[in-house]
């Protein structure tokens, strides 16, 4: 049974980051969607681990049997994923509505995450029978998911495509029956050998099969490839190419964008030889850019398999530039990039919007404090950001503000030329709002363009939407957008759901600058809820034990995402690296399950107060280790690899070692407890990831979350 339970582990961790990569190019790259799929994951799993009696130990075989409709229903998952817009009726390239995204992201979890919670349940139940117990089970399970991470980022590194992996991840299921002393001992036994047969063939003929469910969505597909960051897919017809990320539209060959944000930033500067691109390059910026004669273009692209794809593709307009000896490619983060960066004239930032933790940190305080730290003394720097053209909503101004404000915090003039499209132009030298002396700068260099032309300066710079805008953004009253606090892609993914509910679009959100003694009301009165109700449940220990293991998953949850998002923001982590990060989390869970049941089981863990001791120690650790992390991220301190590693093997030990402590504190039967308090930490964790990514991070910051989870651990200490 050892082996079954590494296995859940393993095919859990992977087949959680593969369908979640797959609903995350369903449903358009949506930050919010993902984080709510995870949280419904979680929320299934704890269905699973609930069902059935606490007492039932399961046959190996009906085991077994579990592991055979998990290897069948994950390529049927894959396929489902890809038709959803079909299935629901959805119009191509459009938005299914909120409830019907809710329904479909539901039905598609609901089978894995019951099965994965009831493969769990029915394994640890005849694990434990043998006198056994649930921490080892659960330290088991952690080290099964260390190697499923593990697997996850090879094969990402390697170029393995998302359905290939899949289609391993269904053999690895069957073909765990296929180990001595794990087949089923039934007339049904050559079931696992047939399905194995069965899928060996699907495997091989996964490129094709992957491609053909693509094109369900793309019928133009010219070519489609899975990277760490984004699933790039090129469509096309009678010459013109479409480019999509996670099947959001990037660009399209037929398109002037490119020219507004390269011609209207460079006009600014009287003569560009230094030029900076981060991201954006292979849409056209660099075809645009080298109008302008610079000495030098430094391009810096963070996916280079978007870069390789589209080169193979893109007409030779477009690659001719990207082989000028005037050009250098660089494959690398662009915040990384600068920190060893030279001086350039002209940065010019195509990142994506920043509508999630990922692409938000292109869009604050600090990430524009290193910009101005690489321009030369009259240097520019300028930028791209979607809006409307005519009407600001509230929730678009209050984004768009929090990024100005961000970006005026650093440099001494900032210009917003009004659009479907802003372009944002900023440098710590006074920039011209006389359009006619940026028309003699763009006719003296006798640029051809299709957009821009002198007619369309003179009209940026003129229209009445320019001095409305400037006056908007400096009367508006908005936090700024900052590494710690960043409350823009929470304001993106606000706007993003306005589009359902469009009552949201004018929501008044000035709650967040209250006073600090108006907001410390809400705080104190839940503080003395939680006691009230800690104090209240010390009178039935299995509650006491379920909600102190759903306090530890919450805790450990709201830890680790501030910590990988905190590492993300300052490193620019690879995500090679990031699984490496959240394969240290679970070798932390299994770490804590084996020390603490070996310290309970130690001779002077006899004593009650001994095992209180544990316990309570484990929750002052929870506080520490809160308190440690706000106050290095108060000091801004640039965090390497290791010591988030550290932090997060200790945030796995904590919870893993409550798990473990509250399984074996005062419990005699082993089996009664697999159920409620897997359930309970599932639960605690499902909680965690939504409120800390959804509201406690952006709105309140990392350093107010991280004092909130020091205080919830300390508040806890009633459970013990």
């Amino acid at each position: 049974m050892t082996l079954y339970l590494l296995t859940i582990g393993i095919v859990s961790i992977l087949g959680q980051v593969l369908i979640l990569r797959e609903l995350t190019v369903a449903f358009y790259g949506i930050e919010l969607i993902y984080i709510l799929a995870m949280g419904i994951w979680l929320f299934w799993t704890a269905v699973g681990a609930l069902m059935g009696r606490r007492r039932y130990v399961p046959s190996a075989a009906a085991i077994g049997s579990l592991f055979i409709v998990f290897g069948l229903l994950m390529p049927g998952e894959v396929a489902f994923i890809r038709g959803i817009r079909f299935l629901f009726g959805g119009i191509p390239g459009s938005y299914l509505p909120f409830w019907q995204q809710l329904t479909a992201i539901t039905l598609t979890l609901l089978p894995v995450g019951i099965l994965l919670g009831l493969l769990f349940q029915w394994a640890a139940k005849f694990y434990v029978s043998d006198d056994r117990t649930l921490a080892m089970a659960y330290a088991i399970e952690s080290l099964g998911g260390l190697i499923g991470g593990l697997s996850s980022t090879l094969c990402l590194k390697f170029g393995i495509q998302n359905f290939t992996i899949v289609i391993l991840c269904s053999l690895l299921s069957v073909g765990i029956l296929f180990f001595p002393g794990q087949s089923i001992k039934t007339r049904l036994k050559y079931i696992p050998v047939l399905i194995f047969c069965m899928l060996l063939p699907v495997l091989w003929f996964s490129p094709v099969i992957d491609l053909e469910m693509t094109r369900w969505n793309h019928p133009s597909l010219i070519d489609s490839r899975d990277s760490p960051y984004s699933r790039i897919t090129i469509a096309g017809r009678a010459g013109q190419l479409v480019v999509f990320e996670n099947d959001v539209f990037s660009f399209e060959t037929e398109s002037a964008a490119a020219e507004e944000l390269a011609h209207l930033a460079a006009v600014n500067h009287d003569q560009l030889a230094q030029v900076l691109i981060l991201g954006g390059g292979v849409e056209g910026v660099i075809t645009e850019i080298l109008k302008h004669a610079p000495r030098q273009v430094d391009y810096v692209e963070l996916n280079a398999v978007l870069l390789d794809l589209t080169r193979k593709h893109l007409p030779s307009s477009y690659q001719a530039p990207l082989e000028s000896e005037t050009v250098r490619i660089y494959h690398a983060d662009p915040r990384s990039f600068l920190k060893d960066a030279k001086s350039y004239d002209l940065i010019l930032v195509g990142m994506p919007e920043p509508n999630s933790g990922q692409s938000n940190r292109f869009y604050t305080r600090e990430f524009f404090k290193q910009c101005a730290h690489k321009l030369k003394p009259e240097g520019v720097l300028a930028f791209r950001l979607r809006s409307s053209e005519n009407i600001w909503t509230r929730l678009v101004t209050f984004r768009n503000t929090s990024i100005y404000l961000s970006l005026a915090s650093v440099f001494s003039d900032v210009v917003v030329l009004p659009g479907v499209t802003n372009i944002i132009i900023a440098s710590n030298v006074s920039l011209s709002r006389d359009p006619q002396q940026l028309i003699e700068r763009f006719n003296q260099r006798k640029i051809k363009t299709r957009l821009i032309t002198p007619a369309y300066i003179n009209y940026l710079y003129t229209n009445d939407r320019f001095a409305e805008i400037a006056g908007r953004l400096a009367s508006t009253k908005a936090p700024p957008n900052t590494d710690t606090r960043p409350i823009c892609y929470q304001y993106s993914s606000l706007i993003w759901l306005s589009k359902f509910v469009p009552r949201m679009m004018n929501w008044d959100i000035s709650f967040w600058r209250t006073s600090a003694s108006t907001g410390m009301i809400p705080g104190v009165l839940a503080a003395g809820c939680l006691i009230g109700l800690f104090l209240v449940v010390r009178r039935w220990a299995r509650l006491q034990r379920i909600i102190l293991v759903a306090m530890a998953g919450f805790i450990g949850m709201v830890l680790e995402t501030m910590l990988i998002l905190y590492y993300q923001v300052k490193s620019g982590v690879l995500f090679q690296n990031l699984g490496i990060l959240l394969m240290v989390f679970m070798a932390g869970l299994a770490a804590g399950s084996i020390l603490v049941r070996a310290l309970t089981a130690s001779q002077t863990a006899k004593y009650g107060f001994v095992r209180k001791s544990i316990g309570r120690s484990l929750l002052i650790g929870f506080g520490v280790l809160s308190l440690i992390f706000l106050g290095l991220s108060r000091l801004e301190y640039q965090f390497d690899i290791l010591p988030i590693a550290f932090m997060l093997f200790v945030t796995g030990f904590l919870v893993s070692g409550v798990f473990a402590y509250a399984s074996l504190f005062e419990v005699k039967d082993q089996k009664v407890v697999v159920s409620p308090l897997y359930a309970a930490d599932l639960l605690g964790g499902c909680v965690g990831s939504l409120l800390g990514s959804l509201l406690l991070i952006p709105f309140l910051g990392m350093s107010q979350s991280a004092a909130l989870a020091a205080i919830l651990a300390l508040l806890a200490l009633a459970l013990i």
